[in-house]
């Protein structure tokens, strides 16, 4: 009796024994298909909610994130992304400030895309689907009130080096209006790289300025071009070679920036006016808080900077767009677009933290919206901070691995006071060498110039001067064209 009660147990010994020691996915096994994750029930509210603004039909993004069946060949891809959270893309530090357009996904929403592509990417009850969000024909804004294109389509040839080119598009106003939304939208997504839209007020005087003809407009670039720091490079704008190197732009009386008035720049002296909005990888429509407004003054002009990259491999065309949604009435708190750029600065070749500055002090007392770093594909990292009068200091915005093909504008929880006198200081550093993997050429030394093989040091700021109507921020510090 004894030796058969030591046999039971110890064959009870060996099995039990045994259940502990079975690989965990098989342990589990009962665990897991109780709590079977599926696109229907837990999946799709996530992507709607972080992912469907780019994956959706007429965006950038490779599929839509909207349905099962187009989201499930990506399975495995969508894992690894965003599990390395390159997705959904967001290149601020977590720790300094908070922004109201984060992108990123919570730990619980990675760990439930994880579980789910893991289990096998099931879709599960079709009851379980919650309702798509809706989209306006592409707008993120909504339905415009207004859209304004370029006059007529534009031919691009179907090899040679990027162009940048610019349209005039009238607005006919008679009266001033005041942009609540907006959004720049490319015709061609193959061929458009950037869109910059630019308000051009009318002369003083309100008389519109007469229209050069093409032999006069040639004859006045070729005598901005001869006082500027740039020359003209087919149909790009490039840093002449003899022009004195800063680094430190903070070092000169302009923070760096060059007062250019070529007729090509962002904001500065040229008469280009204010941005009003822009297109690009990773940037967000133009869209301010209820009272806050872009103002397009009465006989203005739009100007689109395009730059056009010659990727299709065939002629393609051309006729973008910008679409406007009005506030109900004026408003004192208008919004200003200030780029703080270095434009004197070179990357020596093989450089791989090569440090550039620029500064610009306010004279206003003003509330900063949001601030955006722009660089080319030497940019590693930027940040942004402020040197208040009363001596303290604080970071804005610190971006420690700057990425070309993201150009987000990040927009602060809440509006931040800055007092006059508070000086910006703007600190970019760039990677020139080999384990750059997307340097075009490291035996190179870069200076600022519109070819993304030359590079760009602009941190953008947009602010506004409450209670009053501000001038229009073109003064010392400003410099080429940009992508915001």
């Amino acid at each position: 009796m004894n030796k058969a009660r030591i046999a039971i147990a110890a064959i009870f010994s060996l099995a039990t024994t045994g259940l502990f020691l079975l690989p965990t996915s098989q342990a589990d096994t009962t665990k897991s298909s109780s709590k079977q994750v599926t696109f229907n029930k837990d999946v799709a509210p996530i992507f709607f909610k972080n992912c469907a603004e780019c994956h959706r039909a007429g965006e950038a993004a490779p599929f839509s994130a909207l349905s099962y069946k187009d989201v499930r060949p990506w399975a495995k891809s969508i894992r690894e992304k965003v599990v390395s959270r390159e997705m959904p893309p967001w290149h601020a530090d977590p720790h300094v400030q908070k922004f109201k357009n984060d992108r990123r996904m919570t730990q619980g929403e990675i760990d439930t895309i994880t579980a789910w592509v893991d289990g096998g990417a099931k879709e599960g009850d079709p009851k379980d689907l919650p309702t798509a969000p809706k989209f306006v024909d592409g707008w993120r804004i909504g339905k415009p009130d207004m859209v304004l294109s370029m006059p007529e389509e534009f031919t691009l040839e179907a090899s040679g080096p990027d162009e940048y080119q610019y349209f005039e598009i009238p607005t006919n106003f008679t009266e001033d209006k005041y942009v609540q939304m907006a959004e720049a939208r490319p015709g061609n997504r193959l061929i458009v790289h950037h869109i910059i839209a630019f308000v051009q007020p009318p002369p003083k005087g309100g008389k519109p300025a007469p229209k050069l003809t093409k032999e006069e407009m040639e004859k006045f670039r070729e005598k901005m071009e001869k006082e500027s720091i740039f020359y003209r490079d087919g149909f790009l704008m490039r840093m002449k070679p003899d022009t004195p190197v800063y680094d430190d732009g903070c070092s000169l009386p302009s923070g760096g920036g060059s007062q250019r008035r070529d007729g090509g720049g962002d904001g500065d002296d040229s008469g280009a006016g204010q941005l009003l909005a822009g297109f690009a990888p990773g940037m967000d429509a133009s869209i301010w808080e209820p009272g806050t407004v872009k103002k397009i003054p009465a006989g203005s002009k739009l100007i689109f900077q395009m730059h056009y990259s010659k990727q299709a491999g065939s002629v393609q065309k051309d006729r973008s767009m910008v679409g406007l949604i009005f506030a109900k009435g004026p408003s004192e708190k208008q919004v200003i677009t200030r780029p703080i750029s270095n434009n004197f600065f070179k990357v020596p070749p093989g450089a791989d933290n090569h440090r550039v500055t620029a500064c610009w002090t306010t004279k206003e007392d003003i509330h900063l919206i949001n601030s955006m770093p722009h660089m080319h594909l030497r940019g590693k990292a930027m940040e942004i901070k402020a040197y208040y009068p009363d001596g303290r200091s604080e970071v804005l915005l610190n971006v420690p691995n700057y990425s070309f093909s993201w150009q987000t504008v990040y927009y602060y929880t809440k509006p931040i006071a800055i007092p006059k006198g508070t000086k910006f200081v703007v600190t970019a550093h760039f990677d020139n060498s080999t384990k750059n993997k997307y340097n075009p050429d490291p035996t190179q030394a870069v200076r600022f110039g519109e070819p993304t093989y030359d590079d760009m040091m602009i941190g953008w700021i947009d602010y506004t001067v409450d209670g009053k109507s501000p001038k229009n921020a073109t003064a010392s510090n400003s410099g080429g064209s940009s992508e915001k």
